[in-house]
């Protein structure tokens, strides 16, 4: 455990350098100047000077990179264009808001798309599979802001059941009233985000359990006379489960670095929200950092996967 964990952690580490290092240069090949958008043409020549030095843009390509590195190692991921704050103080309050999102998301996305598959998988080839076969393609075909502005007209426009957009209706409420009010206005971008990745996890899920009900282990659990739900529940879930498993540690990874269409459609104050203003703004150090998080939760999603897999199949060794 400890070997691959070392290993993975490597890994890991290297994957995160070269992303970051990816990210810094093809950022600066934009065709804006970022000086332009920093200097006010009424600043005296003196304050634009400082204003660039202060932001490491007389500083060559290289330089700059190395004294981003060496930020980056004392946890400082520099200045916001923007808004001039810190980008980790910037990224720490956005942050909050995309794992609200993520975390009802995949809790629902495998509390039901887990049990539909499994059930597709049990009546495979009837009428039932082939309706969930029809409306799991539909659902991983569909463009995602297609789907999210479907949602606003019907439930925000037309019914008026949920508002139109933000986390909150300004000013803030206090108490319980604030929960209620945040949890009205995440069902929509949190349905059209469950919508594009249950699907995923149903798919898996009876391609999987299909396969692993063919297994000669299953068809001695039933000669032992066993019935379908003890078989399925003490000797095929476990198995099936790992191709799930995998894709939603993925689906997870890369939801954190922003689901930059749902949060911006639904004006969610996420870090997906965050990466598309920062892209009008040609704001690049804000660029790095979320595409900075968006390595660390790929990777960290990788190695939770793969120890949960292993636990799924003990036949795999960790350590080997």
């Amino acid at each position: 455990m400890g070997s691959f964990l070392f290993r993975r952690m490597s890994k890991g580490l290297l994957t995160i350098i070269v992303s970051v290092t990816i990210t810094f240069f093809i950022l600066r090949l934009m065709p804006a100047d970022p000086v332009s958008i920093l200097i006010d043409p009424k600043m005296g020549p003196e304050v634009q000077a400082q204003m660039i030095k202060r932001f490491g843009l007389d500083k060559s390509l290289p330089e700059q990179y190395f004294m981003f590195l060496k930020g980056l190692i004392h946890g400082d991921l520099g200045l916001s264009f923007k808004n001039q704050q810190p980008v980790i103080d910037v990224l720490m309050q956005k942050l909050p808001w995309t794992l609200l999102l993520l975390f009802v998301v995949v809790i629902l996305s495998l509390a039901i798309g887990i049990p539909i598959g499994v059930y597709a998988a049990r009546k495979q080839g009837k009428f039932a599979d082939k309706l969930i076969n029809f409306l799991v393609t539909l659902g991983i075909s569909v463009f995602v802001p297609f789907l999210a502005f479907g949602f606003l007209y019907i439930f925000a426009y037309f019914l008026k059941l949920f508002p139109t957009g933000g986390a909150y209706t300004p000013p803030p409420k206090q108490g319980i009233t604030y929960y209620i009010d945040v949890a009205r206005h995440s069902v929509l971008p949190s349905l059209t985000l469950f919508c594009s990745n249950v699907a995923s996890i149903v798919l898996y899920m009876r391609n999987s359990m299909i396969d692993v009900l063919g297994e000669d282990y299953i068809r001695t659990a039933y000669a032992k006379g066993l019935n379908e739900p003890l078989v399925i529940k003490h000797h095929a879930l476990k198995n099936a489960l790992i191709p799930t498993v995998t894709v939603t540690g993925l689906m997870m990874g890369t939801m954190v670095g922003g689901a930059v269409m749902t949060e911006t459609i639904f004006a969610w104050p996420g870090v997906g929200r965050l990466i598309y203003d920062s892209v009008s703004a040609m704001d690049y150090p804000v660029l790095q950092g979320a595409f900075l998080i968006l390595a660390v939760s790929v990777v960290f999603m990788n190695i939770i996967t793969d120890l949960i897999i292993a636990w799924l199949d003990p036949r795999i060794k960790l350590g080997g």
